[in-house]
């Protein structure tokens, strides 16, 4: 379970999140909605450590984590993958993955759980590729990748769909439903792309201007008119 508890946050003089609070179970898929600009990154960095915040909390399993760095996080089991992807484009997809085990005790870090092969093939037959060479798509079942390779209890994700083919955007949606039907994973999903979003949301929250302006279920978003908050 995470849990965030009244974050806000400026730049300079301008506040960028103000009072933020919603809960991630663990179990579910809870999907962040906004337009651009929105807030949705900044919160997600502040959850990460990698922003601080002016005031609030983040909450991991009953355990205040607002104080801890980024690495910290990490160790407790919370799981980023970044808008835009980020992968190491001169370290090959074997070691890229091993970097996402760079919390374990050594032994165990030079171990790929079979898991992440099982849920993205192409990824064992470009074992020896540099990140780089491969495609928008694999870049980010890569750093999805990385991401499992740690075991999280958290998993966050920005906008995976950004700039991926549609057969890869299967794949990536195929994955993340079934990490939460296995029960041990709180998923939050930063997503502008409305049919993805609600096609995996058990619940969703709705940003506009730093604060969170409407939440409820996921089979209530065509209801509640979540579309339109997503509208140009």
């Amino acid at each position: 379970m995470l849990q965030i508890e009244n974050l806000s946050q400026f730049y300079g003089s301008s506040q960028t999140l103000r009072d933020v609070s919603f809960q991630v179970p663990t179990g579910a898929v809870t999907t962040l909605l906004g337009r651009n600009g929105v807030g949705k990154t900044t919160l997600l960095k502040c959850i990460m450590g990698v922003l601080p915040s002016k005031s609030g909390r983040v909450v991991m399993d009953d355990e205040d984590v607002s104080s801890m760095p980024p690495h910290v996080r990490a160790q407790r089991g919370m799981a980023y993958v970044p808008q835009g992807r980020e992968i190491f484009p001169r370290l090959t997809v074997e070691e890229n993955l091993l970097m996402g085990q760079a919390t374990k005790k050594r032994a165990a870090s030079q171990r790929i759980p079979a898991q992440i092969f099982e849920m993205f093939p192409v990824l064992k037959s470009m074992l020896h590729r540099r990140g780089g060479d491969l495609s928008g798509g694999q870049q980010q079942q890569l750093a999805i990748g990385r991401a499992l390779a740690m075991s999280p209890k958290i998993l966050i994700l920005d906008e995976p769909t950004e700039g991926i083919q549609p057969s890869i955007i299967k794949d990536i949606e195929r994955v993340i439903r079934a990490l939460a039907q296995r029960g041990d994973m709180a998923i939050l999903l930063v997503e502008q792309y409305y049919d993805f979003a609600k096609e995996l949301a058990d619940q969703y929250v709705v940003m506009q201007r730093g604060e969170v302006i409407k939440s409820g279920s996921g089979a209530s978003m065509e209801t509640d008119n979540v579309r339109s908050y997503l509208a140009v």
